[in-house]
């Protein structure tokens, strides 16, 4: 009897520990990037994005999430950069103004470590990632840290005389934090 009752209240006080993380602070969480341009390396970031987000971190294989990234958004440091990389080329954003990740699958490597597999869209084509992430609690709060490398090519970002890697390497570097309060 004392074992059921043991039991019991191991299995209450576990489950009175679960929390959800699904409440994403965009304040808090960012979304940037790292190409080559002519060898040198060269930052970016996205100024506005959506997601929906539900994690549990004791139910990790159950997560889901989806981003949403407004690319006209884009901030490459310079007024004429960002509407060079908004034009037809590069991300067409009037034709194509989000590109999405939507997760499918969620494997747990152990210490707060991921991969996270999904599908990403840019320009109407999609593609499947893998995408790994660390996960870290503070408090009511957790953050989700992450970067994977997309090329260019296979989503026609530059087109035309861009379509060479020459000038802009074809691998691009993504790189995320995402914040999310619990319910």
């Amino acid at each position: 009897m004392k074992k059921i009752i043991l039991a019991a209240a191991l299995a209450t006080a576990f489950s009175a520990q679960a929390i959800e993380y699904s409440n994403v602070q965009p304040d808090k969480s960012s979304i940037a990037f790292t190409y080559k341009q002519m060898g040198v390396a060269v930052d970016g970031k996205f100024k506005k994005f959506s997601s929906q987000l539900n994690f549990d971190p004791a139910k990790p294989t159950a997560a889901k999430a989806t981003i949403d990234v407004e690319l006209g958004s884009v901030d490459t440091g310079a007024p004429e950069g960002d509407q060079e990389v908004a034009g037809k080329p590069w991300f067409n954003t009037k034709a194509f103004p989000t590109a999405r990740f939507v997760s499918g699958t969620v494997k747990p490597l152990g210490n707060n470590r991921y991969e996270i597999a999904g599908q990403l869209s840019i320009k109407g084509k999609t593609q499947d990632v893998v995408v790994p992430a660390s996960f870290t609690a503070q408090g009511n709060t957790g953050v989700f840290d992450g970067s994977f490398t997309i090329r260019r090519a296979d989503f026609a970002i530059g087109e035309g005389s861009w379509a060479k890697f020459d000038i802009v390497a074809n691998d691009v570097v993504v790189k995320f934090r995402i914040t999310a309060a619990s319910k």
